[in-house]
């Protein structure tokens, strides 16, 4: 499979383990689910901006893809979460406008009848938009203690991982799995709009994501509330299968040119590798977390 290598913004040292990975602050409160993907939205609790309601420039210009969602799956995902209600700009062509009419279009969203080459104007080049964009404030986050109390099921965690294609991936896997959401660094993550959302499905809106400053010091919280931490690491003896069970499981996820950071992988309970018998030892971080969340979730499952 083909490598999308990443970088970290800083080098970890010689110590840095394997490379079995690729290349959002405290919210409102949050009562977290205790099932598996079936779930409604998480409230971020956004600020609300107001937005240009004049028509787009005629060229393409400067394109604030952060503040944008698009396509089918991530625009329905939005407008049916309740934080979102009442904030945001809809934007549709004249067919999409005329679906969500007669379907109706939840939490009350107004829609804007746009053209379509207008609407890619306001987007990135080559978003497949489906006729349908959404004009809100990034999520926010939730605080890493509502997401982890109490303590069951998996987390993951992503150590710096910058690609929103595989964030996006990882995000919609970690919701089909039933995972309890996902914490990042907050410096070193991407938005979770724009490509994101797009690569997601929908699952951005549907699973809590917590934002730290210090990832460490995020483990040690874990640990106290409960929680094994178990990061990927291709250098590893100790197999997957072998390093998990039934107790509440933290993944964690390392980027693909430098893996787990030292200081995090140190804060780790065990190191596991995927075993690949094909003898082909490269994975993209998306496909290695989908592997984990299956494994994880059936050794939970018992």
């Amino acid at each position: 499979m083909s490598r999308n290598p990443e970088r970290n913004d800083r080098k970890s040292g010689k110590n840095t383990p394997g490379k079995t990975g690729d290349r959002p602050r405290k919210g409102g409160a949050f009562d977290p689910p205790k099932g598996g993907p079936d779930r409604g939205g998480w409230n971020p609790n956004p600020p609300t901006k107001g937005f240009s309601t004049g028509a787009p420039r005629a060229g393409r210009g400067k394109v604030d893809a952060d503040g944008f969602l698009w396509g089918r799956h991530p625009v329905l995902a939005a407008l049916s979460n309740p934080a979102r209600k009442g904030t945001g700009r809809l934007l549709a062509t004249a067919d999409r406008a005329a679906e969500l009419e007669r379907d109706g279009v939840p939490n009350g969203h107004k829609i804007e009848v746009i053209d379509a080459l207008a609407l890619e104007r306001m987007l990135p080049a080559g978003a497949v938009h489906q006729g349908l964009a959404f004009k809100v404030q990034p999520l926010e986050g939730v605080a890493l203690e509502d997401l982890a109390e109490p303590a069951e099921g998996i987390i993951v965690m992503l150590d710096q991982l910058t690609d929103p294609q595989n964030v996006g991936a990882i995000f919609r896997s970690a919701l089909a799995f039933g995972a309890r959401g996902i914490v990042v660094q907050d410096r070193h993550s991407p938005v979770l709009a724009g490509a994101l959302a797009k690569a997601a499905a929908g699952a951005t809106e549907r699973l809590p994501c917590a934002r730290v400053t210090n990832l460490s010091r995020a483990l040690e919280t874990l640990a106290e509330l409960g929680w094994r931490a178990v990061g990927l690491d291709g250098s590893s003896e100790e197999t997957l299968e072998g390093a998990l069970d039934h107790r509440p499981t933290v993944l964690v996820m390392g980027s693909e040119g430098d893996g787990i950071r030292r200081l995090v992988a140190e804060h780790c309970d065990v190191l596991a590798k995927i075993s690949m018998p094909g003898g082909f030892e490269s994975l993209n971080v998306s496909n290695a977390a989908a592997i984990a969340l299956y494994e994880a979730s059936r050794k939970q499952r018992g």
